[in-house]
């Protein structure tokens, strides 16, 4: 699925000011850390293939036009200045034409031009043609991929109608590609920065423009009353939260919220909460290093083993496992150093 930013934004209100409120809290807790920059001189005619990865994909057009495909969607054209994310990192072909035989990003040649920045060439083209010139780059978010907010994003945000309707995209793409195309010190890090400001504008806009999306995140943050539980549950994820709880918190019976929660979210209230308290499991073990039975004790569970069955049914793996990869991964750091 491919979301264009075309829609009229919404009149904030008191009514969505607690929508709006779960919105910030959840783009205040996002970030993005650069793995790899490249600034792409194009001679048109010419077709790039980009692998499916675990980082999300971000390109934008700084000159001429070009055009996006992915393997669930058509081709769309991209213009001067337009900017698209591809949260998931799916597989993705940028090309002068649809018509154009695509090449494997790996194949071109590229020179370093700092620490994970480079410049990219195409194979030589028309050189008539009036080159064009994109930024791209493979980014990191900080939450997992089970993350209700990711896990619910379309396959591409395309930001062309963003960058003409807020003043301060543009300027953000164009710094970003100017830190791309120079040998400076500190490009990465200043990269990643504006990297975190340009994904939440975009994540914005999607929100609120609604996207014709009727149940997920989106809907919920349009909905104040659902979007209210849904802060809380992330806000607290420690809390017993039940049925009871929650219902009382919208103001509606136990029937009514579970049939409205349900419908809007896309999960049942119950198994909404336990992706939420997996999800922040996870952060603790992988991240923290936690021992699970303290985290099992801190999500209120009795047993370790009733906790291990619900953290791998919803992510995968036993946490004993993913504590594992983190001393792991400590070891290898401290014999690094």
């Amino acid at each position: 699925m491919i979301v264009h930013f075309t829609d009229p934004l919404p009149a904030p209100g008191p009514a969505s000011s607690v929508a709006h409120d779960m919105l910030t809290q959840v783009l205040l807790e996002l970030r993005l850390e650069g793995v790899e920059y490249g600034r792409c001189l194009m001679q048109a005619p010419w077709s790039v293939a980009f692998p499916a990865r675990r980082e999300a994909s971000f390109h934008f057009v700084a000159q001429g036009s070009c055009f996006l495909r992915t393997p669930a969607s058509e081709w769309m054209r991209l213009e001067t200045g337009d900017a698209v994310l591809l949260p998931h990192g799916s597989f993705h072909v940028l090309a002068s034409a649809p018509d154009v035989p695509s090449v494997e990003i790996e194949r071109l040649a590229r020179v370093p031009v700092a620490d994970d920045i480079y410049l990219i060439r195409g194979d030589a083209g028309d050189a008539a043609a009036d080159p064009s010139v994109m930024f791209c780059g493979a980014m990191r978010f900080n939450l997992d991929p089970l993350h209700p907010l990711l896990a619910m994003m379309p396959d591409v945000m395309h930001a062309g109608a963003l960058a003409r309707r807020d003043p301060t995209v543009p300027a953000l793409l164009e710094a970003m590609e100017h830190e791309a195309s120079l040998d400076r010190i500190g490009a990465c890090g200043i990269l990643a920065r504006l990297a975190d400001v340009l994904a939440a504008s975009i994540i914005r806009a999607w929100a609120e423009c609604g996207c014709n999306d009727s149940t997920g995140w989106i809907a919920a943050v349009q909905c104040p009353r659902i979007g209210e539980v849904m802060a809380a549950i992330h806000a607290e994820p420690e809390r017993d939260w039940s049925v009871a709880t929650l219902a009382k918190l919208m103001g509606a019976s136990r029937s009514t919220f579970a049939e409205v929660f349900t419908r809007t979210v896309g999960d049942s209230p119950a198994k909404y909460v336990t992706k939420v308290k997996m999800f922040q499991a996870r952060q603790w073990i992988a991240r923290e290093g936690m021992r699970v039975t303290v985290a099992a004790r801190r999500l209120g569970y009795d047993s370790e083993a009733s906790f291990s069955r619900a953290f791998k049914r919803v992510v995968g793996q036993l946490p004993s496992a993913v504590r594992s990869e983190h001393r792991q991964g400590q070891a290898a750091s401290y014999a690094v150093e």
